[in-house]
């Protein structure tokens, strides 16, 4: 969810170089696909994410609606414009009817495929200029990495903030200093809207963690390094659904 790892600069943003928004091969117009996988009820308590790192997201995205998680965001860095709507389209027809699509950092992609919602980081649009791209009624999430930050995203047009890490973390590069449990409750406790805890949550620490107050758990590594990604998310499920 964070971005700390080298990101692309305009020209690796996923717009190749010279292109622009409006030369993507479809148009805001007809995002009436935003259909069923809006609205903003309740994110579940487990926030999976399909990281190209681990593999292919759609096929990652696959196993994890089949484990049971209800809410993906799809994360792919490195991927161009054309390939990220792609592949978050293709995860979208594979979705079930009750589940939530989220992409990470484009805003643009997110409305065009149709998407749930967009999840940004502290170096992406800021919240209300995405906002603008993306339009009311989706989810608009962000990341923050201190109580400064988390405060002052609780004034943003954010519908949640993700908050870590809460642990070390060999998942991304760069990671920003480690929250800890202490620093997460105090976030929790300040702010007003639902709080994702990320960063080295495991099954072993999510107890810890949601009773430190946060709403859900984001996980990439301790769900996707396995050999049978649908039955760790079943664990998963299973798990946090009990806390």
């Amino acid at each position: 969810m964070h971005h700390s790892t080298s990101s692309p600069d305009s020209s690796q943003s996923g717009i190749p170089q010279g292109k622009h928004l409006h030369q993507i091969s479809r148009t805001f117009a007809g995002t009436s696909r935003s259909r069923r996988r809006n609205g903003m009820s309740p994110l579940p308590r487990l926030y999976a994410i399909a990281d190209a790192s681990f593999g292919d997201p759609v096929q990652l995205a696959e196993a994890l609606f089949d484990g049971g998680a209800r809410l993906v965001q799809v994360r792919n860095k490195f991927a161009s414009s054309l390939e990220l709507l792609d592949q978050v389209e293709r995860i979208l027809k594979r979705a079930p009817s009750d589940a939530r699509v989220i992409v990470n950092d484009r805003a643009d992609v997110a409305r065009i495929a149709g998407a749930a919602g967009v999840h940004l980081g502290q170096d992406d649009l800021n919240p209300a200029d995405a906002r603008r791209v993306l339009g009311a009624g989706r989810i608009l999430g962000y990341s923050t990495h201190n109580l400064d930050q988390a405060e002052a995203a609780d004034g943003l047009p954010a519908d949640y903030i993700a908050a870590g890490p809460v642990f070390p973390t060999s998942t991304k590069l760069n990671a920003d200093p480690v929250l800890g449990l202490e620093k997460l409750a105090a976030i929790c406790r300040i702010v007003h809207k639902p709080v994702v805890a990320v960063g080295g949550i495991k099954l072993e620490n999510v107890r810890d963690v949601l009773q430190a107050g946060a709403h859900s758990v984001a996980v990439i590594r301790d769900l996707l390094d396995s050999s049978d990604v649908a039955a760790r998310a079943r664990e998963w499920v299973k798990h946090v659904n009990a806390e």
